[in-house]
């Protein structure tokens, strides 16, 4: 797809632009230097099943909406209990310090000179806030789902976008690491690209993207690319 065709980028956060594990992972070595990797990494999968199934229960109904911060406080109380971490509260933290992925930084420095940029998260505000500073991320405009009280991949997450910017879904692009997520903005109207992240959830052989790329600098390659004849 052109870049004519795009009139701003959306970009997913946890996970697509920093990786959330490494800050969790580094939360738990900090408190409980003793255990071994393979330890950790059980902890750090909890720590994901925990928020990613209450989020799901969430959507289908089956708890009232809360924001992502008492689901990282949740998490972190049960990896604390199971590592016997004494301090969940300085481990739910951790949850908030992830670092950016490499080229995550440059990357949207670049794209931000061509597009307004436009970051679109499950995080909480007050979590958002606290890691776009953390990570360095910069944006145009950072928009947290507590806003209309609900998670991706539910529509009103991405309508949010859409309102926000002011752009017709169809010209709006929706980057993540996530197949689910873009999935979910597809649905909406909105452009897809999914860029490659080791903690994501990849394409299957059915999912039709826009663009397929293998860090930010590969979308901007391709979004900078001449339109075809």
């Amino acid at each position: 797809m052109p870049a004519s065709g795009i009139d701003a980028v959306v970009f997913d956060v946890l996970g697509t632009l920093v990786d959330e594990s490494a800050g969790i992972r580094a939360g738990i070595h900090g408190l409980a230097p003793s255990l071994a990797d393979p330890a950790v990494e059980e902890l750090v999968r909890l720590w994901h099943r925990h928020v990613d199934g209450e989020q799901q229960r969430i959507l289908d109904g089956g708890r009232a909406y809360v924001v992502s911060d008492v689901l990282d406080r949740e998490a972190a109380r049960l990896v604390a209990d199971a590592a016997g971490i004494g301090d969940p509260a300085a481990l739910a933290l951790s949850g908030r310090r992830p670092p950016a992925w490499p080229d995550s930084v440059p990357g949207l420095a670049r794209l931000a000179a061509r597009f307004p940029l436009i970051g679109l998260s499950n995080a909480s505000r007050r979590a958002l806030l606290g890691l776009n500073a953390h990570a360095g991320l910069r944006w145009h405009q950072a928009l947290s789902a507590e806003d209309v009280r609900a998670y991706k991949p539910a529509a009103v997450v991405y309508e949010l976008a859409v309102t926000v910017s002011g752009v017709p879904p169809e010209r709006l692009l929706m980057v993540a690491a996530h197949a689910w997520d873009l999935r979910g903005a597809q649905n909406l109207g909105l452009r897809t690209a999914y860029v490659a992240r080791p903690v994501g959830d990849p394409p299957t052989s059915s999912d039709r993207f826009d663009h397929y790329a293998d860090d930010l600098a590969d979308l901007a390659d391709q979004l900078d690319a001449p339109a075809g004849p």
